[in-house]
């Protein structure tokens, strides 16, 4: 697509893609939703994104492969079943050719709620403690 910013919804981003890269996303956001039926779906930095105090994590298609952006925290926690995928600091990528690991994504993703919760409460209690 000429003009990234015009994704208006997460489904007008997954209707960009060919029909295999289509049912992969809309599974992976199946299994998003699933975990975090509470989570806002919106378009952030181009990619599906899900918001639940704070962002849970985004995904976006490519080339060659799924990424998936669970932030530092998640890739930091799941870091042995990441080991043996590309990756960065906050990210993963998943190939495309490959089944993507749902049971993995979705325990991120409950992981990434109890995380924001947390960092939400804290944030909560310290200015509290200011007042």
């Amino acid at each position: 697509m000429d003009n990234k910013s015009a994704y208006e919804s997460i489904d007008h981003y997954i209707s960009h893609f060919p029909p295999e890269v289509r049912e992969i996303l809309r599974t992976l956001r199946k299994v998003i939703r699933d975990a975090a039926p509470d989570a806002k779906e919106k378009i952030s930095y181009q990619m599906p994104t899900f918001e639940q105090q704070g962002n849970l994590v985004h995904f976006a298609a490519y080339k060659n492969h799924i990424g998936f952006y669970p932030g530092a925290n998640g890739i930091h926690e799941f870091q042995p079943e990441l080991a043996g995928y590309k990756g960065a600091k906050g990210s993963v990528q998943f190939p495309i050719d490959k089944p993507l690991p749902y049971e993995l994504i979705r325990r991120i993703v409950q992981f990434r709620i109890v995380d924001n919760r947390r960092r939400a409460e804290a944030k909560t209690a310290k200015q509290k403690s200011k007042k």
